[in-house]
């Protein structure tokens, strides 16, 4: 069964479930904002989760081996990326990691570089220490969002800068960094002596032929100056489960960030451990059956709303679509959409309050729903 898209087309009741999601608005509104999607998890990860709930004994639990072992095989199949071992730091979350990165890497009079609009933990990790932010525009350049070289290099070159915080592939862009523009990033971290911390939590969500490029895969420079965070969180579906993981190459820079974890960022849930484990293990054919599943939902809303004012880049991964709704000259964006009955992200969360981010990671009845809602609010607007 997880060899067929048609698993993705069941509709499921999560109302019940105390879902982040499906609790923020009234049920007349479709929830489409934080990035978890309403499929059903792989059998594989199903599986092996009630074998470990069988066991009846929930206590402390080391990172298996055979997960280490998955993930490197993952990480060489999937990006050619040879990472060892002893390169891995596991955690319950890559938020936390995030923000952990910032407070160990960055001091008080720091400034941070972040590209954006962005997903809102870039900036606030930062934000909360009280460091001061470089924030550098994304620009359309050929349908895709990508940095300001211009400012990205006028911002890495204060003597104050001290980390690059990225985000690939982009979220809410969906852009995926090619390498030739990873590297002009990377010959400004190295000119600069910055650190890189990349968020890669999307990098199983591509939708277009094209490869993820790990950030530090580029180079040996790259691998001793770059933080890498990963889970399998989205493409898996298993948010709640508490399980992600940094790749550290630099000796150095692993015993910082470990210290400075002890005692206040716990080990991963067993349970999320266990799922890891079998998704990176068996979970193949149901990635690519979901991979192929966001593609058609992404194809139907570009091709639906390539008639209306809203406009959307080219969305090459990722099952957010960050929409352009500026042509509407609205108050606020966010609020029409809700209105409409479609309740997406606000753009301003992200760094720009013109535009929304709408999850499509749904069953394909769901986003067409949502698309006549939206259809239906932008004809009553054009006749106010």
């Amino acid at each position: 069964m997880d060899a067929s898209t048609s698993v993705f087309d069941t509709v499921i009741d999560r109302t019940t479930s105390h879902s982040d999601k499906w609790s923020k608005f009234p049920d007349t509104v479709i929830p489409m904002w934080v990035a978890d999607m309403d499929f059903d998890s792989p059998d594989c990860i199903k599986n092996a989760l009630s074998q470990r709930v069988e066991e009846g004994v929930y206590g402390y639990t080391k990172t298996p081996d055979v997960l280490e072992k998955a993930i490197q095989a993952h990480a060489l199949t999937q990006y050619n990326w040879s990472v060892s071992a002893q390169d891995l730091v596991h955690l319950p979350g890559l938020v936390c990691a995030l923000h952990l990165s910032v407070r160990v890497f960055s001091e008080a009079d720091d400034r941070i570089v972040v590209p954006g609009p962005v997903y809102y933990h870039l900036t606030k990790a930062p934000a909360l220490v009280g460091r001061d932010i470089a924030h550098v525009d994304m620009t359309l350049e050929n349908h895709r969002w990508v940095p300001d070289m211009a400012q990205f290099e006028a911002a890495c070159a204060d003597p104050k800068s001290k980390m690059i915080l990225l985000c690939n592939p982009h979220n809410p862009g969906g852009t995926v960094y090619s390498q030739a523009e990873l590297l002009r990033i990377h010959a400004l971290a190295e000119k600069y002596n910055l650190i890189v911390v990349s968020d890669e939590i999307h990098c199983d969500l591509i939708l277009d032929s094209v490869p993820h490029v790990p950030f530090a895969s580029l180079n040996e420079d790259a691998a001793s100056r770059t933080i890498t965070l990963m889970a399998p969180s989205k493409t898996f579906n298993v948010a709640g489960l508490g399980y992600a993981f940094a790749v550290i190459q630099n000796t150095e820079l692993r015993h910082a960030f470990d210290q400075g974890r002890t005692g206040l960022i716990p080990s991963p849930n067993l349970l999320g451990l266990t799922a890891a484990t079998a998704a990176y293990q068996e979970g193949q054919v149901w990635h690519h059956a979901l991979l192929t599943y966001l593609k058609g939902n992404r194809d139907l809303l570009v091709e639906r709303l390539a008639s209306t004012p809203l406009k959307m880049a080219r969305l090459e991964a990722t099952y957010l679509a960050w929409i352009d709704a500026s042509a509407l000259g609205l108050d606020d964006a966010y609020e029409f959409f809700v209105n409409a009955g479609v309740g997406v992200s606000n753009g301003a969360d992200f760094g720009d309050a013109n535009f929304v981010r709408l999850n499509f990671g749904c069953p394909k009845s769901v986003l067409l729903e949502a698309i006549e809602r939206i259809e239906a609010a932008l004809e009553q607007h054009s006749q106010s």
